[in-house]
């Protein structure tokens, strides 16, 4: 089977339904699927509070350096739990196959999905595969829907809680998966030098949560719309400005290289494996040190602060300038994840 195609049949319901997922998808995702092949699962929460969550991923290419749209769909699963302070615990993973995908193809992809999902310490619980006819979809689509718990009492996060004298933290280089997925699409030639920066971050959060509690104000992580975006969202909800210095900005040189030739904004492209953090500044050094002590999050940086104001953003250059960085009306490139 491994090397067959993809056929209509797959997905009739049937004989060669029940071969696809157990021979292929239960069999290669092993021990992080525990769902008993009914139509829903029950699982033991012993929390008063969860946090759901559901997206779909569409990436093209599915293969890239770094991941794939397996490893994009459990860790930005994961990532959106955690960021609202919820340690992730249960996924749901639907599948979306076009009549003549590789079956190969299919399990590499699982592959990313188990190890992505051991990493993160979450359990796939239930599922779903659908079979389209060629043309109907791009290869591949997959819908995750994942559950966390809310054990930490201590924490208020929210976009509303910014205050004047909060330090701004960047996890990592901005722009890197646009980039790379970019550079791969349209041959630009930077995709071995900027890789994408796909990654589970709800172990660096629980030791950021743990070393900085109540101080940690906000956390995004840094998806679509860029962090030009996510600033702008924090400043409206708390009706307060974003200073951010243009120097501190962890920008990645052959990244700004490929911007300027296609003509786009790093605030503005895609990562999915980036945090902006907001934090009191009384634990800004403590955050940074945590953050800096983990490999995904090593090359965290304080790029700005909050200041009254009444829901502006703005970058100062070196030398004094000031521009606005206006919410993104609109897109400025394909969607990418």
């Amino acid at each position: 089977m491994p090397n067959e195609l993809i056929k209509i049949d797959h997905g009739a319901g049937g004989g060669m339904s029940q071969e696809l997922i157990g021979d292929v998808i239960v069999k290669t995702l092993g021990e992080v699927y525990v769902g008993l092949m009914e139509d829903s699962a029950d699982v033991p929460l012993d929390t008063a509070r969860i946090a759901i969550t559901t997206d779909s991923f569409v990436v093209d290419p599915l293969f890239f350096g770094n991941g794939d749209i397996g490893k994009i769909a459990v860790a930005g699963t994961v990532n959106d739990l955690a960021v609202s302070g919820a340690k992730p615990r249960y996924l749901t993973l639907a599948l979306i196959i076009e009549e003549g995908f590789p079956i190969s193809d299919l399990v590499r992809v699982l592959e990313s999905v188990r190890a992505t999902a051991l990493e993160a310490g979450v359990l796939i619980v239930a599922g779903d595969t659908k079979v389209v006819r060629r043309g109907e979809a791009d290869g591949l689509y997959i819908n995750t829907t994942g559950v966390g718990l809310h054990n930490r009492p201590e924490l208020r996060l929210s976009s509303r809680r910014l205050r004047p004298g909060d330090g701004v933290i960047v996890t990592g280089y901005l722009g890197d998966h646009s980039v790379h997925l970019l550079s791969l699409r349209e041959g630009l030639g930077f995709e071995t030098r900027v890789l994408s920066d796909c990654a589970p971050l709800n172990g660096v959060l629980a030791d950021l949560f743990d070393a900085c509690g109540a101080g940690i104000r906000c956390v995004r992580d840094v998806t679509r719309g860029g962090l030009g975006t996510v600033l702008n969202e924090f400043a409206g909800d708390s009706a307060v400005d974003i200073r951010l210095d243009g120097s501190a900005l962890p920008i990645r040189h052959e990244t700004g290289m490929a911007a300027d030739m296609l003509g786009v904004d790093v605030m503005y492209l895609a990562n999915e494996g980036v945090l902006c953090v907001v934090a009191d500044p009384a634990v800004v050094p403590s955050a940074l040190d945590v953050l800096r002590g983990h490999e995904t999050t090593a090359k965290s940086s304080l790029v700005g602060e909050v200041v009254a104001g009444d829901g502006r953003v703005w970058l100062q250059d070196e030398q004094g300038g000031r521009s606005t960085v206006d919410l993104l009306y609109g897109a400025q490139l394909p969607r990418l994840c």
